[in-house]
């Protein structure tokens, strides 16, 4: 017997978005958002010196660059999304760019499949990229890009280097490991 024309009352199939999905990447976006740290302990005037040497300034790139990488990103983000402004058309497309990448690499909990053929991490992010490549040559803003990704880096590198890092703790153990032993 056929039961053409009737609603089927199971999915087999997952939902595309199901509410379960929308709040694992709600959660994960606020996580992520909560490591960035205080500006104000970022831009702490009296913790701003120049390196005696190369070997501390080194040091202090790699221990800034992790203790601030989420205010590191919102400022290279924010010189991305200004360099964008006087091109609407590129800003809509790297906007759809940015939400495929949270939604087909960054937040995504299974393996895609197409076809029953499931696709893994490396030819998704090699996809991701080369779309995103193509795409942002098609916008013709990619010195608009370009330009803000090194202006970016620049200004996170001098703050990297010029930023003490003496009363950084990237853990609370860390923090009550320095107060014992004071």
């Amino acid at each position: 017997m056929t039961n053409y024309g009737t609603i089927p009352t199971s999915s087999h199939g997952s939902p595309v978005m199901d509410p379960d999905s929308i709040s694992r990447a709600k959660q994960r976006i606020k996580d992520g958002l909560a490591m960035s740290r205080p500006w104000r302990q970022m831009f702490d005037l009296h913790s701003m010196r120049l390196p005696h040497g190369v070997s501390e300034a080194y040091s202090r790139i790699k221990k800034n660059l992790s203790y601030f990488q989420t205010n590191y990103a919102i400022v290279v983000l924010v010189l991305i999304f200004f360099s964008l402004i006087k091109h609407p058309t590129s800003l809509v497309v790297l906007t759809v760019l940015v939400f495929v990448w949270i939604f087909l690499y960054f937040f995504r909990d299974e393996p895609i499949k197409v076809f029953r053929y499931q696709i893994d991490d490396h030819t998704v992010l090699v996809c991701l990229s080369v779309i995103t490549i193509v795409l942002l040559f098609l916008t013709d803003v990619t010195l608009n890009l370009v330009g803000a990704l090194v202006t970016g880096a620049v200004l996170v590198l001098i703050h990297a280097v010029v930023r003490k890092t003496e009363d950084l703790f990237l853990d609370e153990e860390a923090a009550t490991a320095e107060i014992i032993q004071d």
